[in-house]
This record gives structure tokens, C-alpha cells and sequence, in this order.
């Protein structure tokens, strides 16, 4: 009998089951299931739609559930063939507040009345969701403000996921828990962005962030990360318009200062504003004291305590001021 007969169904009430070759398939190669252990033969049908080997002549099923790769093995060279060969859905993400898992069921369809109501009810969204739905808008609003990669976006909503389910909204604005956040990861993932910087694109107030910064510290255990107030450097001698040479001086300055102070604690933008004031006075490219505090947002008084303590390892032309 041909393999044809046996694909149209001649045979399917002899298949037999293959628990009993089980031991003797895991013995056996890959490559040794294309002959059928029952009969011997080599003439074995690929049934696609179910994904099963099926013997041609004794009708035994060799394997079932097989996967489908052939899609997979085509390439696409548009974006609509891609979409037609995706065989799974899009990649779960922080930013979405369902994570990208919930079902979508379209109401431009013929479905029956009960699926109405169910659609009805599936677009309800609870105050979870709607919370999350918030939270994930602003940061990815504020993040695309500050040119914030993607990574450091994720990073907020994970942890801002962890504030909510431990209970740390209640009595607290949204905005400014997501401020927090995006701080926070900001500091981790070593991003030149200052709690000033994002504060300009929120109306939250900065004691209620700085409140639910160390809210976020306290009750969800994270480690504070210091901030290398060396990555700061560059934007800051941009908006300065100064030279590279400045900004090399003033790196290797505030390395130096660390090694001979304690950092922790202090303002890193203190630090960097009396370093860049003494580097453009090594250089002799004259920037007031005014408005280098005024660039990196720091006061006067706070440049000059920094610059005092740098002059006692640093030898430089001192202006008329403190002849």
C-alpha cells in the first residue's frame, strides 16, 4: 500500500502506541528514528499538521508534537514578511503596565453577545493597572527628556513596581516616586543626570522627592550608590564652552581630591565646580566664579569652601582676590 493511502487515513485505527519502544528510543540516535522499530522500514511520513512521524506501512507513530522550524528558516526582507513569520507575541516590558501579557480581542469582529460583555469588562481598567499605567507614562516622558537609555527606564519601573507592592504610595504623589526612581537609576547605571536636572520637567516638589528617595532606600534595602562626580565633567565644560585640556586638568584633579578627602557626603557638583575653576585658571581660559557656580548649580560659598581645600595640594595662579 502506498504512503498516500496511509496519509488519507487507511490505516489509523492500527497505530499503535509507542510507550513500549520509549526506553529503546532514548538508546537509540536521532538519526535511527527515521526507520520504523516495528517493521524495519525507511519509508516514514511527516504528517506537518499534526506534527508526528507515522510509519508507512504498519502505521506506528515514531514522534508526535514535533515543532514547527520551517517558518523560522525562511528570511524576511520587509517588515510585513517578518511580522508574518513572528510565531510569538511581543517581548514582555517594564514600561507596559500589564508587562505586555494581556489578551486583546478585536471588537471589530462578529462575536456573540456574551463576548461583548467580556470585552466590556476587559477594558476596566483597576486601579493597579491604571496606577502603573501613570507611573510608566511619566517615565517614559521625563525619559525621553533627559535622552535617558532604555535600560536605565526599566530599571525605574522595576523598582517603582517594587514600591507599589510593597505599599510605599499610599500618602504619596506618583510623580514624585517616579522622580525617585529615575534618580535612583540614574546613580546606579552611572547616567551624568543631576536630581536639579529632572526636576525641571516634573511640578513635583523636590522635598516630597528627596522624601521618597529615602523612603525607597529605607524600606526596599537598596544600596545608596555614590556618584563619581568625574562623569559630570564633560557636559558641564560643554555648557562652560571650554577645551579639552581644561577638562582633562580638572579630572585628574578631583581624583586627586578624593584620595585626600573623603568624598562621601560631600556635593560631587562642589567638587567638580572649584575643579573646573582651578583648571581654567592653570589653562588661563577666565570663567568667574559666578558662573561656573551658576552652570553647575551650585552656590558661591560652597565653591570657594571646595577651592580653599584644593589649594593645599595644588599649586596655581591665584586671582587678584586672594593675593
Amino acid at each position: 500500500m502506498s504512503a498516500s493511502e496511509v496519509k488519507k487515513g487507511m490505516h489509523l485505527h492500527e497505530l499503535k502506541p509507542i510507550d513500549q519502544f520509549t526506553e529503546q528510543r532514548k538508546q537509540t540516535d536521532s538519526t535511527e528514528l527515521s526507520r520504523c522499530p516495528e517493521c524495519n522500514t525507511e519509508e516514514i511520513i511527516v504528517d506537518y499538521a499534526r506534527g508526528e512521524n507515522i510509519c508507512a506501512f504498519c502505521g506506528l507513530v515514531l514522534s508526535s508534537h514535533l515543532i514547527d522550524n520551517s517558518r523560522e528558516g525562511r528570511r524576511a526582507f520587509s517588515n510585513d514578511e517578518k511580522s508574518r513569520r513572528d510565531q510569538t507575541g511581543s517581548p514582555i516590558s517594564l514600561l507596559v503596565p500589564d508587562l505586555g501579557l494581556t489578551t486583546v480581542i478585536d471588537k471589530n469582529t462578529a462575536i456573540s453577545l456574551q463576548l461583548r460583555r467580556i470585552f466590556k469588562w476587559n477594558t476596566r481598567m483597576s486601579w493597579d493597572n491604571r496606577n502603573m499605567l501613570i507611573a510608566a507614562t511619566e517615565i517614559k516622558r521625563i525619559g525621553g527628556l533627559l535622552n535617558l537609555p532604555q535600560h536605565v527606564k526599566e530599571l525605574a519601573a522595576k523598582i517603582y513596581r517594587q514600591a507599589f507592592k510593597h505599599k510605599l504610595l499610599r500618602g504619596r504623589s506618583i510623580k514624585a516616586m517616579v522622580v525617585a526612581t529615575l534618580y535612583y537609576a540614574c546613580r546606579v547605571e552611572q547616567i551624568p543626570r543631576t536630581l536639579l536636572e529632572i526636576l525641571k520637567f516634573t511640578d513635583s516638589d523636590s522635598h516630597d522627592v528627596r522624601r521618597c528617595y529615602r523612603t525607597l532606600i529605607r524600606e526596599l534595602k537598596l544600596s545608596v550608590p555614590a556618584l563619581d562626580p568625574t562623569i559630570l565633567v564633560p557636559k558641564f565644560i560643554a555648557s562652560l564652552d571650554l577645551s579639552n585640556a581644561v577638562e582633562k586638568t580638572a579630572i585628574r584633579i578631583m581624583k586627586a581630591y578624593a584620595l585626600k578627602y573623603n568624598i562621601a557626603g560631600r556635593d560631587p557638583k562642589g567638587i567638580l565646580a572649584a575643579a573646573v575653576y582651578i583648571s581654567c585658571l592653570l589653562h588661563q581660559q577666565h570663567r568667574s566664579q559666578n558662573r561656573i557656580a551658576m552652570v553647575i548649580q551650585v552656590t558661591e560659598v560652597t565653591l570657594r569652601s571646595r577651592f580653599k581645600e584644593m589649594l593645599k595640594f595644588i599649586r596655581v595662579p591665584l586671582p587678584a582676590q586672594y593675593m
